[in-house]
């Protein structure tokens, strides 16, 4: 395929312009691992929330993506990283409804629900990564 990606990769997270850039790339690698539609409508959404939270409450950061192969399954992990302020109280990050700014508080408890995995490694201080995985 002439428009392949390679199996890793990083972009950079600093505006409005790079969110939608990233929902790009990530709907070109999910259509690379022949995700559904539906498959892929999920994993962009989530992508997006979480693109937007780095740049908005992580002040920036860079989206890093790798292509996993396992065997019989393959998958897309995305890690949304960042050196913001950190969260505080993850348990608290992830309740519906919860927010540290304006919006509706489902960035994090949305985005869990799209995919099969979501992990959060976080500092306060240093900043904070999210990473999502949805399996083929």
């Amino acid at each position: 395929m002439a428009d392949e990606l390679p199996g890793t990769g990083c972009a950079p997270l600093r505006d409005e312009r790079d969110i939608v850039q990233a929902r790009a790339l990530v709907r070109t690698l999910s259509g690379q691992l022949k995700f559904s539609l539906v498959e892929q409508t999920k994993m962009i959404t989530a992508a997006s929330e979480l693109a937007r939270n780095t740049m908005v409450y992580g002040l920036g950061g860079e989206m890093r993506w790798e292509i996993l192969d396992e065997g019989v399954r393959r998958g897309l992990r995305l890690h949304f990283e960042d050196h913001g302020p950190g969260i505080p109280d993850v348990e608290q990050a992830l309740v519906d409804g919860w927010t540290t700014g304006t919006g509706l508080g489902m960035g994090l408890s949305g985005s869990r629900r799209l995919v099969n995995e979501l992990v959060i490694r976080t500092k306060v201080g240093e900043g904070t990564c999210v990473s999502i995985t949805r399996w083929k």
